[in-house]
């Protein structure tokens, strides 16, 4: 079976998509490859930042790999947290404080719409694709449920009552953002 690299240090993201490829691809992490040093991420767009560590693997790797970047865009907050959505709240990156923010910022607020958008940037081969996925939903006045990561426990999608957090992986998987757009890398890695 052919190796692909996932060019991420998030173990979630990591299990994630691990369940979505199996029987396609068997899917390395960095420590795989023995990359140890932080990807940079220095792009102004989610399209830039997942280009920029996917390219950063291949430049210095030479292992066909894909990246992603994923950002919270809500509407009262002008498209905000965005690309910055894993650092909202400080370089600590913590999601309990991200969260803490942006349900602060959204307090009094109407509009609680929301979108997640990820960019995925494979590189195979040394030819570069890219795929997008985007689910709609609205961000609650208050944290449901405990499982996923990131946003999960304030984001409930367009067509259901309960947040990322109160669903399997599984049911997650088959509508989220990342979840769209790794099922076209899927697709796509299939039909070569």
């Amino acid at each position: 079976m052919k190796q692909l690299c996932f060019a991420t240090n998030n173990k979630y993201k990591l299990a994630e998509v691990s369940q979505m490829l199996e029987g396609t691809y068997t899917l390395l992490s960095l420590q795989d490859i023995d990359c140890h040093e932080e990807l940079p991420e220095e792009q102004d767009t989610l399209e830039g930042n997942s280009l920029q560590k996917a390219a950063y693997i291949w430049d210095n790797y030479h292992v066909s790999c894909f990246a992603d970047d994923t950002g919270l865009e809500v509407e009262a907050l002008q498209g905000a947290p965005g690309v910055y959505s894993a650092r909202y709240a400080g370089p600590q990156r913590s999601d309990a404080d991200n969260i803490n923010l942006l349900l602060h910022n959204l307090d009094g607020k109407l509009n609680r719409r929301a979108r997640f958008r990820t960019s995925i940037t494979l590189i195979l081969d040394g030819a570069q694709h890219q795929f997008e996925g985007i689910v709609e939903g609205t961000i609650t006045d208050n944290w449901q449920g405990n499982k996923g990561f990131g946003y999960d426990p304030v984001f409930i999608p367009e067509g259901h009552d309960r947040t990322f957090a109160e669903m399997s992986a599984e049911a997650k998987n088959a509508i989220s953002h990342r979840g769209r757009a790794v099922q076209q890398l899927v697709a796509f890695l299939k039909a070569l």
